[in-house]
């Protein structure tokens, strides 16, 4: 199921909405991941691309439709980093093609922190970029 959009204009971003929904800044990545999770009584598994991350979520693209409610497991590859981190329970809740985000539900707060520890501190410097 899709939302509805309520956007006026043509659409330049999928996601422009929820970004001001958020209330909370995302920061523009790029990492490998694959997730996984039950669709249909199947098992589903994806790969795909982190493309930002929030203080509450996280926007992936992805080579496998996905929909909204839908509990998925995450391993995400990070630059440098030998095991892929992995955020066992997440829940979709947004979908826009093969563009999606996800909310961290389960026990999370170290590895949210992780994630975003490594995104601040590697991507996220504003003042690292004064200079």
């Amino acid at each position: 199921m899709r939302r509805a959009s309520t956007d006026q204009a043509p659409r330049t971003t999928d996601k422009r909405s929820d970004d001001n929904r958020r209330g909370t800044e995302r920061v523009p990545t790029v990492f490998s991941l694959m997730y996984s999770g039950m669709y249909n009584g199947r098992m589903l598994i994806g790969n795909g691309i982190v493309c930002n991350v929030s203080k509450s979520g996280i926007g992936i693209r992805g080579n496998h439709s996905v929909e909204p409610g839908m509990d998925l497991s995450l391993f995400i590859d990070l630059p440098g980093v030998e095991e892929p981190i992995c955020i066992a329970e997440t829940r979709v809740s947004w979908v826009s093609g093969r563009r999606f985000g996800v909310e961290m539900v389960g026990p999370k707060l170290a590895l949210q922190n992780e994630l975003r520890f490594y995104v601040w501190n590697h991507l996220h410097r504003p003042s690292a970029k004064k200079s």
